[in-house]
């Protein structure tokens, strides 16, 4: 695996896949950091990348689509449209040199930027792919699932003795909500889920099956419609990331 960082130009191989992955700043309630979104992507391509054949890791894109988390200080959103062009141009650029692009998404707001980006790069004939970091079952933000995650990925960043419980309505029953008052009106914690029972231990394994179901997709190749790789291995579904609001 080569970092794209720290290379010089004639040490990259011949049309590799590069993998980008594409976080966010957001509010993670009282206990997780603004970065948890990006840092668990990084931490699954990292990951990942050493069994992609010629894989090529690239600096994360540390900034996505966050409106819905705007109520709150520290979130830093670029919006849909502002994310869109940047995958964009990302993408037209990187394929000059590199045979695939994929993104390795850690942000549920970040999910219609890619629903447009990636299909247009792919019909202009750039191969170019997204797969997103959900676990399936999990909680929608900030709760067990992210928490365990980051006890392992970053532990020095949770502050466990903060943490609270938010909203544990599915995600799907609260969309209308969250659309129309993003989530501080839905939950004043920030939290939607509960961070009760979060572990590394747990956190390693949640990493782990995402690295394998990262790494079976790239294999396969198999993009869908909206650009998203499909695990060959699974039914397809995937824990809800929260959408960006309409």
């Amino acid at each position: 695996m080569t970092s794209l960082g720290g290379a010089v130009w004639p040490a990259l191989p011949d049309r590799p896949l590069l993998v980008v992955p594409l976080g966010a700043v957001e509010q993670h309630g009282h206990h997780l950091p603004l970065t948890t979104d990006t840092a668990v992507a990084c931490a699954v391509a990292e990951a990942a990348a050493p069994s992609l054949d010629g894989a090529v890791l690239a600096p994360a894109l540390a900034y996505g689509a966050s409106g819905e988390h705007e109520g709150f200080p520290g979130t830093i959103s670029i919006g849909t449209e502002a994310l869109i062009g940047l995958l964009v141009e990302i993408g037209r650029s990187a394929c000059r040199w590199a045979g695939r692009v994929l993104v390795v998404n850690g942000h549920g707001g970040n999910l219609d930027a890619l629903r447009a980006a990636v299909p247009l790069l792919r019909a202009e004939g750039r191969d170019v792919a997204w797969f997103a970091c959900g676990v399936r079952g999990g909680d929608a933000h900030a709760g067990r699932t992210e928490t365990s995650l980051m006890l392992h990925v970053e532990p020095d960043g949770v502050r466990e003795d903060r943490a609270v419980a938010g909203v544990t309505t599915p995600v799907r029953e609260l969309l209308p909500r969250l659309r129309a008052e993003g989530v501080l009106g839905v939950s004043p914690t920030g939290v939607l889920g509960d961070p009760a029972g979060a572990s590394a231990a747990e956190g390693a394994e949640l990493l782990d099956r995402l690295v394998a179901e990262l790494v079976t997709s790239a294999a396969g190749w198999q993009p869908a419609a909206d650009g998203r790789l499909r695990d060959p291995s699974s039914s397809g579904r995937h824990r809800d990331q929260l959408p960006s609001p309409s």
